[in-house]
């Protein structure tokens, strides 16, 4: 795999988006395709020897499909061992901290721990006093930076593939993203990550979903879908996380998909050739209709493959770059 990316890559963690800057994102996803073609392979073992006798621990605190099992099969695809250790099964509804319990878990020679956690911060707090790398699979309604990641891949990829040049970039995409912004940590990796890379955001869901101020960000807000939907290269339709919304903050379902749902009559408001997104999992039929969430535009499933080829380009960068580990 290519020496350089792990020559100038200097970071001991991933905890968000924030903390990278334009170089370090393009060197991640610069290095992603090499992964990615070790997914595809036709013939032979899916398999490279990179992380081989290290041990990636999968920490979730939250429930998780697609993050989890993604980043379990990338630390195979990798050769590690893997532990996975979720919230029911940890000493910590017995009340120990969460630095004594990755204490312990340290003393069984971990190197790379994946944690999601429903209290925003918890990484960085965790990355601070621990030498194992830490990956942020999600922290409360922070962030989500493998997430954004995977998708600027696969927003660079689509729009490489489209004009038929390799060398494109994200400057001046536009990008529309749709739904609860408020609730979404996911939406704020995305923000940071397509602002640093030059790409136009637009911001758009009922008001009560629209942080204060998030135009501070360098993004533009807006309530109106036709306007969001308006030259947008890409669709980012965002679920509806109604689990952390402490009451309704729209009238009624039925008014949501009337106004802000992505279908085909919302698709006519925007170009032929963007495509569509969505984190999932996808409340069908809620943010997304059935037919657009499973139509040609839709590059949801192709998020899905560029997730794992993401988590093994990170993993490998924070292992193998020489980063400092703290002693």
């Amino acid at each position: 795999m290519e020496s350089a990316a792990l020559t100038r890559w200097t970071k001991k963690d991933l905890i968000g988006i924030r903390e990278l800057n334009r170089e370090e994102i393009e060197i991640i996803l610069d290095t992603t395709p090499q992964f990615l073609a070790v997914s595809q392979r036709v013939s032979g073992i899916k398999k490279v020897p990179l992380l081989q006798g290290r041990l990636v621990v999968n920490w979730f605190h939250e429930p998780s499909t697609r993050t989890r099992t993604s980043f379990e099969l990338a630390a195979k695809r990798l050769s590690a061992d893997t532990l996975s250790i979720t919230a029911s099964s940890s000493s910590t509804v017995k009340g120990e901290t969460l630095h004594d319990t990755l204490a312990n878990i340290e003393a069984m020679s971990t190197d790379i721990i994946v944690l999601r956690h429903g209290c925003s911060g918890a990484p960085h707090i965790l990355a601070a006093d621990h030498s194992s790398h830490i990956i942020n699979a999600g922290d409360g309604r922070h962030e989500h930076p493998t997430q954004a990641l995977l998708d600027a891949f696969t927003m660079r990829e689509a729009l490489r593939k489209l004009h038929g040049n390799p060398a494109l970039n994200l400057d001046n995409l536009k990008v529309a993203l749709i739904g609860d912004i408020e609730h979404s940590r996911v939406a704020r990796s995305n923000i940071h990550t397509l602002t640093r890379l030059g790409a136009n955001v637009t911001v758009c869901g009922p008001a009560t979903l629209l942080p204060r101020g998030v135009e501070k960000l360098g993004v533009t807000r807006t309530t109106d879908l036709r306007e969001a939907l308006k030259n947008a290269n890409v669709i980012y339709a965002l679920r509806i996380q109604r689990e952390r919304q402490a009451s309704a903050l729209f009238p009624s379902i039925r008014e949501y998909v009337k106004l802000f749902r992505i279908d085909r009559e919302s698709l006519r408001f925007a170009p032929d050739h963007a495509i569509v997104m969505h984190p999932g999992p996808i409340n069908r039929d809620l943010e997304l209709s059935t037919d657009v969430a499973d139509g040609p535009q839709s590059v949801i499933l192709e998020q899905v493959t560029n997730g794992v080829a993401v988590r093994m380009t990170v993993m490998h960068l924070l292992a193998n770059s020489g980063t400092s580990r703290i002693t």
